[in-house]
């Protein structure tokens, strides 16, 4: 409705077909397209960032939405907690490798560049300490909660220490975070079985978002004229909200940041 050219990342290109089809007849005008992407598999986040580089298609906004929930103790296929490799790892990987692409966009056409990271308030239940670095592939001590909490909590001070290198290079490119609400999607799939969830929706429902409402604040720090120059924010219900003091750790935000860079190298 924007007029924005929107490429999604998908791991099911059977699934993306179909929302791209039912996409197409509410407006037949939307440019819409996508590419494959697992981002809990650094191969396949390296393979989709190679595609769109070369498919040299301009970027402005990018916005990691992706996350798992609830899922019980798995390691990746690179051997990280599945958790925190896909809500985490994945898009500070993705958005490293874009991040070139989106400087070219914003420079040639004068346009801010916007980077989201999708996250929850449940960052505030992370491990005491807030990020395990030592114990991120521990078993014997793993929560699933924890473990969501933890990735959740990391998209935050993602989020903040690039909002702080962009700035001190000068980019004109901005980096938050979101919190969308809570929001009965498939996601709860592993923490509750299909049967506890349709139950849950009926007797708490009011307290949760639909689909269109949990886009809302993403849509908003995105696309709005007054989120411009905005940067190393945390947003809530379309303003900007108080983060814990976890999440404004800036010594915390540094050490994920060479963390991650080692995970990753």
């Amino acid at each position: 409705m924007r007029g924005v050219h929107v490429i999604m990342g998908v791991r099911n290109l059977v699934t993306a077909k179909d929302v791209k089809e039912g996409m197409l007849k509410e407006i037949p005008t939307a440019k819409l397209d996508y590419m494959e992407l697992d981002l809990s598999s650094m191969a396949s986040v390296r393979k989709f960032a190679s595609n769109f580089i070369s498919s040299a298609l301009p970027l402005n906004i990018l916005i990691n939405n992706a996350g798992i929930y609830g899922t019980p103790f798995t390691l990746s296929e690179d051997n990280i907690e599945l958790q925190f490799a896909t809500n985490h790892i994945g898009h500070f990987l993705l958005t490293n490798l874009l991040l070139d692409t989106m400087k070219k966009t914003t420079h040639e056409s004068m346009r801010e560049g916007r980077i989201i990271n999708v996250t929850s308030c449940a960052y505030r239940l992370s491990y005491r300490g807030g990020i395990r670095f030592d114990k991120i592939n521990d078993e014997s001590s793993y929560s699933k909660f924890c473990a969501y909490a933890q990735s959740k909590l990391a998209n935050i001070l993602h989020a903040n220490e690039l909002a702080r290198r962009l700035k001190e290079d000068g980019v004109d490119i901005t980096a938050n975070s979101v919190h969308p609400g809570a929001i009965i999607t498939n996601i709860h799939r592993y923490y509750f079985h299909s049967g506890l969830a349709a139950v849950l929706k009926k007797l708490i429902g009011f307290a949760f978002k639909n689909v269109e409402r949990g886009a809302s604040t993403t849509c908003y720090v995105a696309l709005h004229p007054e989120v411009r120059g905005i940067s190393g924010e945390y947003f809530a219900d379309n303003k900007m909200a108080k983060v814990g003091s976890k999440g404004r750790d800036i010594e915390l935000a540094k050490k994920l940041w060479n963390f991650s860079l080692n995970l990753i190298n």
